[in-house]
């Protein structure tokens, strides 16, 4: 409702034509060498939609499309290609949403957090350091069977 087309636009560029474009460049290489991985950030955005922020739900369904589309074209080269979709987690961009809660609902801090870890059953923001863990795997040897995932990591948000 209250989104412009700029604001699509930038969020598409941002979040899922960068995306692309970076797995334009490294993708040939690997298939040539038989061997790479390629791991993307998406978010639970990717996997549900929230209110008031569909520009940035439709860009990460797109790196969970091509994500899924990509894996299968090349699954059989020796490279793999997933994403992980993190929840929210203790990052500036959560920070800042926290504060635009604050902002525009006089609420407090701490029930602006609580607001956006409600639907998280470990009741708490995701670490970074969590995330990273998710990616190490998907890079490792061990996770060269899998493909084409979205993977979550959430606190069993989704």
């Amino acid at each position: 409702r209250r989104m412009d087309r700029a604001l699509f636009d930038r969020m598409i560029a941002l979040n899922l034509t960068a995306v692309f474009d970076g797995i334009r460049l490294v993708l040939p290489g690997m298939v040539a060498r038989g061997r790479g991985r390629i791991v993307s950030i998406a978010s639970t955005a990717g996997l549900t939609g929230y209110p008031y922020v569909s520009a940035y739900c439709a860009a990460k369904h797109g790196v969970v499309g091509l994500t899924r589309s990509l894996a299968r074209e090349v699954a059989t080269s020796g490279v793999t290609i997933n994403c992980v979709c993190p929840g929210f987690t203790e990052t500036d961009l959560v920070a800042g949403s926290i504060d635009t809660i604050v902002a525009k609902t006089g609420r407090s801090s701490d029930s602006a957090l609580a607001e956006l870890t409600r639907t998280m059953p470990i009741g708490r923001l995701v670490k970074p350091e969590e995330v990273a863990g998710a990616v190490l795997w998907l890079v490792s040897d061990g996770a060269a069977a899998v493909t084409g995932i979205a993977l979550p990591v959430a606190g069993g948000e989704i």
